[in-house]
């Protein structure tokens, strides 16, 4: 294996990281609306304890996508360009939902209003929604192919994106990152939010194994290869195995399934892509491979020495980081609200 090959297989595992670890925080976050509706808490409380379940490792998980962008930007430029001006748009609408999302975990404590709370809660709503769905539609064009011209310019449009294949794509990265987060609130938290997590994960993974399985399904039969087979089947089965954990309340050995799911389905993806990169629509010979669009022998030979040093001290850092907080999260740990303490002065 060439250190392009290498560089593919990393920039893929960057990405996995990303969808596992940052598809149950979108999960959690599409899910506050409804989870621990029916129980006696207060919205707040059922919401804090939503939030208190990812709030040590959301923007942990966020540095993959940091990561993966950096190596793609490093290890295959023409990837990078191609990529961010062909997908400007979505990319964009991505970016700005993240935003939103960031602002509204950090500032929704800020101010104790419970006006103000409600306008961070939508915030974390719409920026876990949107890049859940629109990753999905993202990387189903990427496999699926754009018009590239010889310039290596995309030519199609934002609406020439969002084809049924796509579409379906982006259904199936919401309602599997929907499942992901449940079984994650199930496995981080307690009491009543606990109890309707896990009622909710059982509802979701119905529609999600038809959804799912019809896209990794359309992925193979249309660009997949001969022992992809394998990832189907580990995908299928991963999901079919979520709904009789839950049922059983095996939160824990549920989302082992929900990760295996997401991880088989994005290297079903990544591995029907190789060895382009990018396909065209327009002529095959305009595609973007791992060898006309990554960057010099040299610069990946010192790119590969520096992941070699500095990947394990980040798994490591970060898997202490899951283990410190590994403790299940309850509504009887969550404080009142206090109120704002100034006062005004007089003289």
């Amino acid at each position: 294996m060439g250190l392009q090959e290498v560089w593919f297989v990393l920039v893929a595992v960057l990405f996995i990281g990303y969808f596992v670890l940052e598809g149950f925080d979108f999960g959690v976050g599409m899910l506050m609306p409804i989870v621990g509706r029916g129980s006696d808490l207060p919205a707040d409380t059922r919401r804090r304890v939503a939030l208190n379940t990812i709030g040590p490792v959301w923007d942990g998980n966020e540095v993959w996508l940091i990561t993966a962008g950096g190596a793609m930007f490093a290890a295959f430029p023409e990837w990078y360009a191609t990529l961010f001006s062909g997908f400007y748009l979505p990319l964009l609408i991505i970016l700005v939902a993240l935003i939103v999302r960031i602002c509204a975990i950090e500032w929704r404590s800020k101010i104790d209003d419970d006006k103000w709370r409600q306008r961070c809660d939508w915030g974390i709503i719409f920026g876990s929604w949107v890049p859940a769905i629109l990753w999905g539609v993202a990387f189903a064009n990427i496999v699926r192919g754009v018009a590239i011209n010889a310039d290596k310019q995309v030519e199609s449009g934002f609406f020439d994106l969002l084809n049924p294949y796509a579409l379906l794509g982006g259904l199936t990265t919401a309602l599997v990152f929907a499942l992901h987060g449940a079984v994650f609130l199930a496995l981080k938290s307690a009491d009543e939010v606990r109890e309707d997590a896990v009622k909710i994960a059982a509802r979701l993974a119905i529609p999600a194994i038809p959804v799912a399985g019809g896209f990794v399904l359309w992925t193979q039969l249309a660009y997949g290869k001969g022992w992809t087979w394998i990832l189907v089947a580990a995908a299928a089965a991963a999901l079919i195995g979520v709904v009789f954990l839950t049922r059983a309340e095996r939160e824990g050995w549920a989302f082992v399934l929900t990760c295996v799911a997401v991880i088989a389905t994005v290297v079903l993806l990544f591995a029907s892509l190789f060895p382009n990169v990018m396909p065209s629509t327009l002529d095959p010979a305009y595609s973007l491979t791992i060898e006309n669009a990554s960057s010099s022998p040299y610069t990946l030979k010192v790119m590969t020495w520096a992941a070699a040093f500095m990947t394990p001290v980040v798994i490591i850092y970060q898997g202490w980081t899951y283990w410190v907080f590994r403790q299940r999260i309850s509504s009887k740990q969550i404080p009142a609200s206090i109120g704002l303490r100034f006062k005004e002065k007089t003289w």
